[in-house]
């Protein structure tokens, strides 16, 4: 899960900003390399699939989303938020499709959604059997027949539906092996 929080600069209007869910890949990478020259701020955060099966999606998205503004090297004095409140102190707003409805919003979700995407490419090398690099980690025909085949490896989340369907057990990484004296390589 990966939240970003930007603060645009009222005297700069950045013309394409939408949901980006609904942007081209490439439209996304050049938005967000502009979000960030032309804002004020910009901070992203982010929290790992182990912590979403611990608080859940909507739990962790939110603490990704108050630690995105957290870490804003300029405070912000009021929020727009994609429908919710965050325990922040200060005025803020939730706007339910706020990706839709809100440059700012908008701005944030192109941002997040580069930064996550160019995170799930660099797990490609080490995944390959889940195409990573082109499904981005989400659920493709090709993602779930993986997960069938071969099941789930340590980047995804147990609570993930395709996942707990599986017969097959979560793959356990070397690191994890070692950590708990597993590892008969040692």
């Amino acid at each position: 899960m990966v939240a970003a929080a930007v603060i645009l600069d009222p005297n700069y209007r950045i013309r394409g900003l939408r949901d980006s869910k609904l942007l081209p890949e490439k439209k996304r990478d050049e938005l967000s390399t502009r979000i960030k020259e032309h804002c004020i701020a910009w901070s992203i955060a982010a929290v790992d699939s182990a912590r979403i099966d611990q608080i859940n999606i909507y739990h962790a998205s939110k603490l990704a989303m108050l630690e995105a503004v957290s870490g804003l090297p300029t405070k912000p004095d009021f929020l727009l938020i994609d429908a919710m409140v965050l325990d922040y102190p200060c005025a803020q707003k939730k706007i339910i499709h706020g990706d839709a409805l809100s440059a700012s919003i908008a701005a944030a979700s192109i941002i997040a959604k580069v930064h996550r995407d160019a995170i799930i490419r660099e797990w490609d090398p080490i995944y390959p059997a889940y195409g990573l690099a082109s499904n981005k980690g989400y659920g493709t025909r090709k993602h779930v027949i993986a997960l069938r085949e071969i099941g789930p490896c340590p980047l995804h989340r147990q609570s993930f539906a395709p996942v707990w369907n599986t017969s097959t057990p979560q793959e356990l990484s070397g690191f994890m092996l070692e950590d708990e004296g597993l590892n008969d390589e040692s």
